[in-house]
């Protein structure tokens, strides 16, 4: 049987890396060559097809609609092949990944659906960090990471995971205590627990009880969750978190304070720096992780 004439590989990976980078400088970077070298192989791709892939204005390079057709018949059949050949040089190899997350986010959402990705996935191993200023780290000394944000910046891949409500909640003496109507004199002399990581959650919730003036008699700040679902169910403050938070502790100790419904601000992201999704490890956790949706 004759085997069908195919372009050179390498120009294949340069327009794939072109269109997932967004840039032809940075697919550049990432390959090691220069620009005008990247160009030539693009340029000899789209002699090879007879098609225009992209159009070029100054600097920039934009997908023409037969150039986004080719990506979209090519790249999963360039994934498959890279993942042929990484199985076959790679078949022992451990495929590390250092991922930035909220030990709450890990314990109550990630934890117990991780058995299920090591027996997809049993050479991917995961090195977990829980240090403070996540975003900062990502692309540095992190893959990837798992955040609490409004919106991240705009350079990463960033996958928002869920939507929440906030709630106000702590323990159920303290609820029995204050009541299920809002009364700003017996708020004001209560103790809040905050998240370092939400705090324009507070501010949304006496917005939504009509209290947005409200003073109470201290704020104690946590960068833990699981301290404050704790200090929560001891009767230490009231604790402003996420419903998720709440229902996932399933601490019969806690009780929420008024039936308000307020959406947060804040949700969980998955974030990376765009060339990442190019690390195997990386790949997998994402594309698995999207799926499960935990």
């Amino acid at each position: 049987m004759a085997i069908r004439r195919l372009p050179p590989l390498r120009a294949i990976e340069a327009f794939v890396r072109i269109v997932r980078l967004g840039s032809a400088r940075a697919a550049a970077d990432e390959l090691g060559m220069s620009p005008s070298a990247l160009s030539r192989r693009v340029a000899a791709l789209e002699d090879f097809i007879g098609k225009r892939l992209f159009t070029r204005q100054h600097q920039a390079m934009k997908l023409t609609d037969e150039g986004q057709a080719f990506y979209d018949a090519v790249s999963p059949k360039f994934d498959e092949l890279a993942a042929a050949v990484e199985g076959q040089v790679e078949n022992s190899k451990v495929l590390r990944l250092h991922l930035g997350i909220l030990p709450l986010f890990g314990s109550q959402r990630l934890f117990p659906r991780l058995a299920e990705l090591r027996k997809q996935h049993p050479r991917l191993h995961i090195d977990f960090d829980t240090s403070p200023h996540l975003e900062q780290r990502v692309g540095d000394t992190l893959d990837a990471a798992i955040v609490l944000a409004k919106q991240p910046d705009p350079g990463f891949h960033a996958v928002r995971l869920d939507h929440n409500r906030v709630y106000a909640f702590t323990s159920k003496q303290l609820v029995a205590e204050i009541g299920q109507n809002p009364d700003q004199s017996v708020l004001s002399r209560q103790t809040f627990l905050i998240h370092t990581e939400l705090p324009d959650s507070f501010a949304a919730w006496k917005q939504a009880i009509g209290m947005a003036d409200l003073e109470p008699a201290a704020i104690d700040h946590y960068d833990s969750g699981q301290l404050i679902l704790e200090a929560a169910a001891n009767g230490l403050g009231i604790a402003i978190m996420h419903d998720d938070h709440f229902h996932r502790s399933h601490d019969q100790r806690l009780a929420k304070l008024f039936d308000v419904e307020v959406q947060s601000p804040y949700s969980y992201w998955f974030i990376c720096r765009p060339h990442s999704l190019e690390v195997r490890s990386v790949r997998i956790f994402h594309d698995w992780l999207i799926k499960a949706a935990p």
